[in-house]
């Protein structure tokens, strides 16, 4: 298990150690969502890596360990017009702090996946690759990854022909076609390229 970083911790007496991540920096639509969790150094969950790595079965049946097991979790959705006014850097903050705030259990200590939290009024320590170094950061961003992907399954009935079922708001060759020829539509990034594109040429036809 990936407890290096949450050993030393508890070692030194902090109890409460929140790992804190993100999902949804890259998606040309849908939100981004942070997670924050406290795991319980006597209940522990095996198997937690990186969201990217397991499969989405594997993170479901964790997420439902983190959700019985942890002392604390929570998450936080920041929408598509705020990324485009505060880009994507401060959502990622701004979801990760909002995410600690909303924890039961106030914590004594963060990790975070590579973000610095001097903002949070917490010891913090950022963690490069975070997510593959740290199981509270890892269980984190299974929580954020499959609150998201459940969100953009939703999402892809509201908004058929973008596969968003699929790609989950990501840049993928259907969804770019699907830019193309159906145009964008009210969950997309209005700021990153692909769609920025489609709106500017949308502009300069009404000129």
């Amino acid at each position: 298990m990936m407890l290096k970083f949450e050993r030393k911790l508890w070692n030194s007496g902090i109890k409460y150690i929140a790992g804190v991540d993100e999902v949804g920096r890259g998606p040309l639509a849908g939100p981004l969502v942070a997670a924050a969790v406290i795991l319980d150094p006597n209940n522990p969950i095996e198997g937690l890596n990186d969201s990217k790595q397991l499969s989405h079965k594997k993170r479901e049946k964790l997420l439902v360990e983190i959700k019985a097991k942890a002392i604390a979790y929570a998450y936080t959705f920041i929408d598509e017009p705020t990324i485009d006014v505060i880009n994507i850097y401060q959502a990622s903050k701004r979801g990760m702090l909002l995410s600690i705030d909303k924890l039961k259990v106030r914590p004594d200590f963060i990790l975070s996946d590579a973000m610095p939290l001097k903002e949070g009024k917490i010891p913090y320590e950022a963690i490069i690759k975070g997510d593959t170094l740290s199981a509270s950061i890892a269980a984190a961003s299974i929580l954020a990854k499959e609150v998201r992907d459940e969100y953009m399954i939703k999402m892809s009935l509201k908004y058929p022909g973008y596969g968003f079922e699929k790609n989950m708001g990501y840049p993928t060759k259907q969804h770019l076609e699907a830019l193309k020829n159906i145009g964008i539509c009210e969950i997309h990034r209005k700021t990153y390229k692909p769609v920025k594109n489609i709106l500017e040429k949308q502009i300069s036809l009404w000129e």
